[in-house]
């Protein structure tokens, strides 16, 4: 499998010793392309989600969905985006001017915080620090706080329930969240991301594999919890629109809007992503101890396996949402506290032991 280390080297010493330009210059110019990347590759994925969502919901509903825009109603999202940046922005007169402006860059920064973890290929993983796991659960929390400035800054009391509702939310979450991270980190033994992903390179590698029943306990727990943690079906509650207009972000239009509109779908994409990191063997392919198949299976690309697993549980997670009808707060709250809470706990015991005794595939 091709190694991108190799390309980012050479691009490195093209710079420091072809072209002479010294440790700082070499290092801004790195730290500006990584961050266009960053974005650009964001804004992408957020076009592609929109328009998933909008065909996958379709399909289940016997439509068509957008069709007039372009052929298969491609151009749909993009005559949305530029709508939506011709929109005025308007401020509420009552509301709290600081915390209201401040609130979606919060959302969007958790947003963009967590993306830079994603590791796309072998030697492409753009933040890769040796307590990779520990720095994605504590940036991802940041949003709970852009969710309930947004409610809070707005002044309006639709906007101020759906803001408790969706920070108890999303913080009770997390912990069932971080529990099955924690799982898989018992088993690799690694809290650095492109650690895990090697850990899972044998033969039937990928921790599903790997760890047996609990494992595949904490998967499953880790994809409700983070559509929960997303603000997803049949989780959204704090944007019933039934009942809450719009939730936490009614009083914004524009490009704040926007921007929790952004964040919520490269949320979703991030807990895909880290599922599929964390659990399928990231961009590492399946092996299955048979040297002809594992030889072709290495030829596909790194950041082919990666999108292809990701998109998939996407997929899976839009499926979720147009299945299930929305759960009342206590009943996410009674799902968190007194089931996937006690579940996960029992499963890293579980795995502890079965790590312990080393009953687990090697």
């Amino acid at each position: 499998m091709f190694d991108f280390s190799i390309v980012t080297t050479w691009f490195d010493s093209l710079l420091r010793e072809t072209l002479g330009l010294g440790d700082f210059l070499s290092i801004l110019i790195e730290c500006v392309l990584v961050g266009v990347f960053i974005l650009a590759a964001y804004a992408m994925l957020a076009i592609v989600l929109i328009f998933m969502e909008r065909k996958v919901c379709a399909y289940f509903q016997c439509r068509l969905g957008p069709m007039r825009v372009g052929p298969w109603g491609v151009f749909q999202v993009f005559a949305d985006v530029l709508k939506m940046l011709q929109k005025e922005i308007f401020f509420v007169d009552k509301a709290d001017k600081l915390l209201y402006l401040v609130a979606p860059f919060l959302v969007l920064i958790a947003s963009v915080g967590t993306f830079s973890f994603m590791p796309w290929n072998k030697g492409a993983g753009i933040l890769d620090f040796n307590v990779g796991i520990f720095l994605l659960t504590a940036i991802s929390s940041i949003g709970v706080v852009g969710v309930f400035l947004a409610g809070w800054g707005s002044n309006n009391k639709y906007s101020v329930v759906s803001a408790m509702r969706g920070a108890v939310q999303m913080i009770s979450y997390e912990m069932s969240l971080c529990l099955c991270l924690i799982t898989a980190v018992v088993l690799t033994g690694t809290m650095q991301i492109s650690g895990i992903v090697e850990a899972q390179s044998g033969p039937f590698g990928w921790l599903v594999f790997q760890g047996h029943i609990p494992a595949i306990i904490a998967f499953i727990v880790f994809l409700v919890a983070g559509n929960a943690e997303a603000n997803r079906g049949p989780f959204d509650l704090p944007e019933a629109e039934s009942e809450l207009t719009a939730g936490y972000h009614t009083e914004y239009s524009g490009m704040g809007f926007g921007f929790f509109y952004l964040a919520e779908y490269l949320n979703m994409f991030v807990i895909a992503g880290v599922a599929t990191t964390v659990f399928l063997g990231g961009w590492m392919p399946i092996h299955i101890g048979v040297a002809g198949v594992d030889s072709f299976m290495d030829c596909i690309p790194g950041i082919v396996w990666f999108l292809g697993k990701a998109f998939l549980l996407v997929w899976v997670l839009l499926w979720i949402r147009w299945s299930f009808p929305r759960l009342r707060i206590d009943q996410i709250l009674k799902l968190e506290w007194k089931y996937l809470m006690p579940l996960s706990l029992i499963n890293l015991v579980l795995m502890t032991v079965i790590v312990a005794l080393g009953w687990y595939i090697k």
